[in-house]
């Protein structure tokens, strides 16, 4: 971010034989700025949440677990749970029979975000493991079982 406010203030400082253009390189510290800016304060308010990041009930899946969460997942919903790993990171797809309804919910960026993961996994629901003190294995069980137990 402190990168991005020197692009903006002096971007003739950082003018190279790959970026000419001062303008361009005042639009890159711009953008920076307002992605880390925004990308900080989220962080910053998670630090002091003092809500649960996931809960699991008999109502479904209350996601809370970061910037794309959409809240409550009813069972009913839920279709086939997966692990994907993208380099050193795991998560946990949820599928879902109706993603219209969860993609209703959010907009903007979140909304952005949740179509990107639905192009490239098939769902817009997906739980990281970074977020979390759990163990992404034990969760997919614990998850899974109670998915099971709700269809009986």
């Amino acid at each position: 971010m402190i990168s991005g406010l020197f692009f903006i203030i002096t971007p003739e400082t950082f003018i190279t034989f790959l970026v000419k253009n001062p303008q361009t390189i005042r639009f890159v510290g711009i953008a920076a700025v307002l992605f880390f800016g925004a990308a900080s304060v989220y962080g910053f308010r998670k630090l002091f949440d003092k809500a649960s990041g996931l809960i699991i009930d008999e109502k479904g899946i209350t996601d809370n677990t970061n910037a794309s969460s959409v809240g409550l997942i009813d069972w009913i919903d839920i279709t086939e749970l997966k692990i994907e790993q993208v380099m050193s990171t795991r998560f946990l797809l949820i599928f879902i029979n109706n993603p219209d309804k969860y993609l209703d919910r959010v907009n903007g960026f979140k909304r952005s975000l949740m179509k990107g993961n639905m192009k490239m996994y098939g769902t817009p629901l997906s739980i990281t493991s970074n977020t979390l003190r759990y163990d992404l294995d034990d969760m997919f069980r614990l998850i899974n079982n109670r998915l099971i137990a709700q269809r009986k």
